[in-house]
C-alpha cells in the first residue's frame, strides 16, 4: 500500500488485535504491531516522524522506547519504514530485507533521472543510518519464533511473518482486505504484480488461523482456506 492516500486504510481504525501479546499501534494510515513480551519488539514503524505516537502507545503500556529490542519492517514503502531513520538513531536495530534496505539510498536525483514507482517510494523514505537484514527462513525471537517468509513484488524486499505457535500471519501489504475481501497485492502500489501474486502460492502451504494486515481489520475465519483460494486463482 502506498502513502497518503485517503481511503487506503480500510477500516482498520479501532481495531483490537486477536493475538496474545500483540497490540495494534495507529500510525496515520497504517497499523503497527507492537509485540508486548520481555523481550519487546515492533513491527513496522509508520510515517516518518512517528516515533512520538509509537513512545505514546508503548508508555500507555508502562514501557519506553529504549525497551524495543527490534523493528521489523515488512517492506521499505514510507508507511512501513518511514519511522526507521528515527528509531535507529535512537539505537534500536531495524531489520529489514536487504533488497528494500539497499534501496532505501535511493536520492530524488536518482529517482529524477531514472524514474520508477520503487524509487519514488524509495526516495520518500527516509534512510536509517544502518540496517540489520533478514533473509528468507531466518526465524525471528518475538512470538514464540516468526519466520521471514520472503514474498517480492509489492516490493523486491517484501516479506510475511508466519508464526507457528498462534497460526499467525502478518501479510504488511503482500495482502489487502478492501472492503471485507482478501485479495492480492496493490496492482497500483506495487513493483511487479505478477511476482506479487505468484509469491502468495507459498502462503497457501501454511497452517494459517489468523491474518494481520497493515491497512485493515485482521482476518480470523477461513484465513488458510482464504489463502489457498488466492493460490488457485494463479493456476
Amino acid at each position: 500500500m502506498s502513502p497518503g492516500h485517503p481511503g487506503e486504510t480500510g477500516n482498520a481504525a479501532g481495531t483490537a488485535s486477536p493475538i496474545r501479546d500483540v497490540v495494534p499501534v495507529e500510525l496515520g494510515r497504517v497499523l503497527a504491531h507492537l509485540v508486548l513480551e520481555p523481550e519487546l519488539s515492533l513491527i513496522d514503524c509508520g510515517y516518518a516522524r512517528s516515533r512520538g505516537r509509537i513512545e505514546k502507545a508503548m508508555s500507555e503500556r508502562g514501557h519506553a522506547l529504549s525497551e524495543l529490542a527490534r523493528v521489523v519492517c515488512t517492506h521499505g514503502h514510507p508507511d512501513h519504514a518511514g519511522g526507521a531513520r528515527e528509531l535507529a538513531l535512537a539505537g534500536i536495530p531495524v531489520l529489514i530485507h536487504p533488497a528494500d534496505g539497499e534501496r532505501l539510498a535511493t536520492t530524488w536525483r536518482e529517482m529524477l533521472r531514472r524514474p520508477s514507482r520503487g524509487r519514488f517510494f524509495a526516495a520518500m523514505t527516509p534512510q536509517p543510518p544502518q540496517t540489520v537484514s533478514i533473509e528468507d527462513g531466518d526465524v525471528l525471537p518475538m512470538l514464540g519464533g516468526l519466520r521471514v517468509i520472503h514474498t517480492p513484488g509489492h516490493t523486491p524486499g517484501s516479506v510475511c511473518l508466519f508464526g507457528a505457535r498462534d497460526r499467525v500471519l502478518f501479510v504488511g501489504d503482500t495482502l489487502q482486505r478492501r472492503f471485507g475481501r482478501v485479495s492480492f497485492a496493490s496492482s497500483l502500489y506495487s513493483d511487479d504484480i505478477a511476482l506479487a501474486r505468484r509469491a502468495v502460492q507459498r502462503l497457501a502451504s501454511l497452517d494459517v488461523e489468523i491474518v494481520v494486515f497493515s491497512h485493515y481489520p485482521p482476518l480470523t475465519e477461513g484465513a488458510s482456506e482464504t489463502l489457498t483460494s488466492l493460490a488457485r486463482r494463479l493456476d
